[in-house]
């Protein structure tokens, strides 16, 4: 299996640490839960999900650690302004811990219902700063940190080799969102280990530097610590993380422990909705809800982000989801026909399935063995076989296809007293063609379709279906 490695820029195969090659070890980077989570941290997820199952396919035992930052995630990322959980608390006249618990439980609902696989390990930031402290201490006594009056800021001059996995440009003293306003830091890119100029920060702990709270990027560098050990197999997140976020893990993690820190970095591309920039002024953060409110299932979206290379930028469009949508319920439709299955695996599509996904998961080729697949001719029972293994991967839901049919028409609105009339409708259709009453026959079609609903003809006989699984098709 190859990966596409953003330290070496390259796909490069993959080997575990582990000597017997057995165990993988994997940290994802979690959300900082003061908000909604929206479709485009979804994108991210996925990636990492799917790198987990596959490896799990593959034989692997992989350890997967995910954080939830749920103190010291600044407005800015030069350590201004306030921490987003306090913000949104005094926003709602609540706690932080209140918020943050409120918005957890929303993100870990929305991996589930995205059948994103539930990590090994979720830490929460505020329940590790012990840990945090311990290497904090480490980096000081090696001498890669130094006091201002904001608190404790990690010295990147002494890290040689800080501009490395960003291949970042220290001389460019704009710095973009680096900039910062403390006149007693070294370095424009120097950042803040532990805050002590805070005094009405609500979470804080007492410190060797006084009572404050640790700086974002010191949480996943001791959770990596705590669970992993010093060296990890893999590390994901969103490209947005790598100017900033992971290069500020890689210096605290590797000066204090003196090796490597991760040896493969898998980061996914952003997603954009209809060419703009995802933001709450623009309005365009949808979110799970939002999907389902227009008639769309969740497994929609997960299927259109397998049909897109992760590490190329996405453009959102209803138009797109519509159609991903419609292409899910084709495959689900085959599975509901065929509940009963006992068929032998048809190795041909697994291998094909496996080369697409050993290529740095090339999702779009295995989407492709997939309707290869389908469409092969084969024994209907050995196709389906075939296909529940390779959605131990994809996570499609193929073996609740049926479930999940009915549950698009709860997000259609449709009435079941709506549909069982159509039902009779049908069985009258059925009737008027036995009798070669063809007008009929085609009035009943009509009047069927005016209720929202399409006749499904097949071998097995006639059923009624959605007309459309979806309300913003053209949009």
């Amino acid at each position: 299996m190859n990966l596409y490695n953003t330290l070496s820029r390259e796909k490069d195969e993959f080997i575990p640490l582990d000597p017997q090659k057995k165990h993988v070890s994997m940290y994802t980077c979690g959300m900082t839960v003061y908000s909604f989570t929206h479709i485009g941290h979804l994108r991210a997820y996925l990636t990492s999900d799917v790198l987990k199952k596959y490896l799990e396919f593959q034989g692997y035992q992989v350890k997967q650690v995910m954080n939830i930052t749920d103190v010291g995630h600044m407005q800015s990322d030069a350590d201004e302004g306030e921490d987003k959980l306090e913000v949104k608390a005094k926003q709602e006249n609540t706690t932080p811990w209140s918020i943050s618990r409120h918005y957890e439980k929303m993100f870990l609902q929305n991996l589930e219902e995205f059948q994103i696989g539930r990590p090994t390990v979720i830490a929460r930031a505020t329940e590790h700063v012990d840990e945090m402290i311990k290497i904090i201490k480490g980096l000081e006594e090696k001498g890669y940190a130094y006091r201002t009056d904001v608190g404790l800021i990690y010295d990147t001059a002494k890290f040689a080799s800080y501009a490395d996995f960003a291949r970042l440009k220290l001389e460019d003293q704009m710095g973009g969102a680096r900039v910062t306003v403390d006149p007693q830091r070294k370095s424009q890119w120097d950042f803040a280990l532990w805050i002590t100029n805070k005094p009405n920060h609500i979470m804080k702990w007492d410190s060797p530097w006084g009572v404050g709270y640790p700086g974002w990027h010191i949480e996943c560098s001791a959770m990596c610590h705590k669970y992993l050990g010093e060296q990890v197999d893999i590390h994901t997140g969103g490209v947005d993380h790598i100017p900033i976020h992971h290069t500020n893990e890689i210096a605290q993690s590797e000066a204090f422990s003196g090796k490597k820190f991760v040896d493969y970095w898998v980061h996914t591309e952003f997603l954009k909705v209809d060419g703009t920039k995802m933001s709450k002024s623009l309005g365009n953060l949808y979110t799970l809800d939002d999907l389902r409110e227009a008639g769309y299932s969740p497994l929609a979206l997960r299927y259109m982000f397998l049909k897109s290379d992760y590490r190329k930028p996405l453009d959102f469009r209803w138009s797109t989801l519509h159609n991903a949508q419609n292409e899910l319920v084709k495959i689900w439709e085959f599975f509901a026909k065929h509940p009963l299955y006992n068929g032998k695996v048809l190795n041909k599509y697994v291998d094909q399935f496996k080369a697409a996904m050993d290529d740095s998961l090339n999702m779009p080729m295995a989407i492709d063995a997939l309707w290869a697949l389908i469409n092969s001719g084969e024994k209907a029972d050995d196709i389906i076989e075939t296909a529940l293994i390779l959605d131990e991967v994809l996570g499609l839901d193929l073996r609740n296809a049926s479930y999940n049919l009915t549950l698009l028409e709860d997000y259609q609105g449709i009435d079941p007293q709506k549909k069982q009339e159509a039902s009779l409708l049908l069985k009258k259709r059925r009737e008027a063609r036995q009798a070669k009453d063809y007008a009929e026959a085609d009035r009943i079609r009509d009047a069927i379709g005016e209720m929202g609903f399409a006749i499904q003809d097949s071998s097995q006989g006639s059923k009624i279906v959605l007309k459309q699984y979806g309300k913003r098709e053209n949009d």
